[in-house]
């Protein structure tokens, strides 16, 4: 890929100049959070681009005729944009607004979503292959896609019934507990979670622009701790309910930040969202008595270490079974309730 000149823009605001890839900021404090810590476009741009890895992916740029493009020219295919935030950099050769840049549709769902093989032929129809699909900035390691639907965005994940059961029921265990959770719903063949940023209202950034890969739990809780004091509270709500029901894959992406786009303010930690695989999404796990969990050690550890004062919520049994109910996903709900509340009553036994 050439290098970039131009702007980094949010909204049809120049927040950056770039010049053969170098950034100079113009307005520091509406920087994403990764630029202001690191400041490379380039890998800023990798990130943002569609897993690789994925099958359909693969597919995708297939159609697009994206097969040996790099991360960074992917992202570039649709200037860097996003669903959830509004980034985007604007070349010196372009006349482009947000309003041109900005998702309006998305040509390329089934395809991202299910690998539909009338999507090849769709490639085909005038204006088609040049359409601007949320696709190509849409990260993780699951197949998915977004979907316009009433005026919002939908983020669509194909699961089998046990991470199916393992999203909702958590997503409605932390409603009970009243957590910040991200809406998400079933569908037919998995779940469904609506944009959180409610059409970049606000900008999401995840934790991975803040602390980059690393997920201990003192470091991260140092970290946010230092950006915005009240946050710490919610990244620890974050925390116990990873705990309690077992959540193998917290990463620092699928956790982090809302910020005001007009100021570059941090208002809040995000809603708790991405939480299929957790709990039995890989089978029922053996040690029902949680006696060497590694998550419990974590939080407890870090609980420990920063001397924090934590008040766990109160649970019982009781929410748990509402939980369940309102999934209706035939599992072993004994076995639920039994190993949610052995790691809860460890918390509680072992807190300082």
């Amino acid at each position: 890929m050439k290098p970039i000149s131009g702007y980094l823009m949010s909204r049809d605001e120049k927040i950056a100049r770039i010049e053969n890839n170098e950034i100079f900021h113009l307005k520091s404090e509406l920087l994403p959070l990764y630029l202001q810590r690191n400041g490379d476009l380039i890998e800023w741009l990798e990130s943002r681009a569609i897993d690789r890895h994925r099958t359909n992916s693969r597919l995708l740029k297939r159609v697009l005729r994206l097969t040996n493009a790099d991360d960074a020219e992917v992202s570039m295919r649709v200037n860097g944009s996003t669903i959830t935030d509004t980034y985007w950099v604007l070349q010196d050769d372009e006349e482009l607004t947000y309003e041109k840049v900005r998702f309006c549709q998305n040509e390329f769902d089934q395809l991202a979503l299910l690998g539909d093989p009338d999507s090849f032929n769709q490639a085909n129809q005038s204006g088609i292959n040049y359409s601007r699909t949320p696709e190509l900035t849409n990260i993780g390691s699951f197949e998915k896609c977004w979907r316009r639907e009433d005026d919002h965005w939908w983020l669509y994940k194909l699961g089998n019934q046990q991470e199916i059961f393992s999203e909702l029921f958590i997503y409605e265990l932390g409603k009970l507990l009243g957590f910040d959770m991200a809406h998400c719903v079933l569908w037919e063949k998995g779940i469904k979670s609506r944009d959180f940023t409610d059409g970049a209202n606000m900008n999401y950034e995840p934790a991975r622009s803040l602390v980059g890969d690393e997920i201990d739990y003192v470091f991260n809780y140092s970290r946010i701790k230092e950006l915005k004091a009240e946050m710490a509270k919610a990244y620890l709500d974050i925390l116990f309910l990873d705990t309690i029901c077992f959540n193998m894959d917290r990463h620092t992406e699928n956790y982090g930040f809302l910020r005001d786009p007009q100021t570059g303010e941090i208002l809040k930690m995000a809603p708790n969202f991405d939480n299929n695989i957790a709990l039995i999404s890989r089978g029922y796990p053996s040690d029902l008595e949680r006696k060497n969990d590694l998550f419990i050690h974590d939080f407890l550890e870090l609980l420990s270490v920063e001397k924090i004062d934590y008040q766990m919520p109160v649970l019982a049994k009781e929410q748990i079974r509402e939980a369940m109910r309102r999934v209706a996903v035939e599992v072993d709900e004994d076995f639920i309730v039994s190993f949610i509340l052995n790691g809860y009553r460890l918390l509680m036994n072992m807190k300082i």
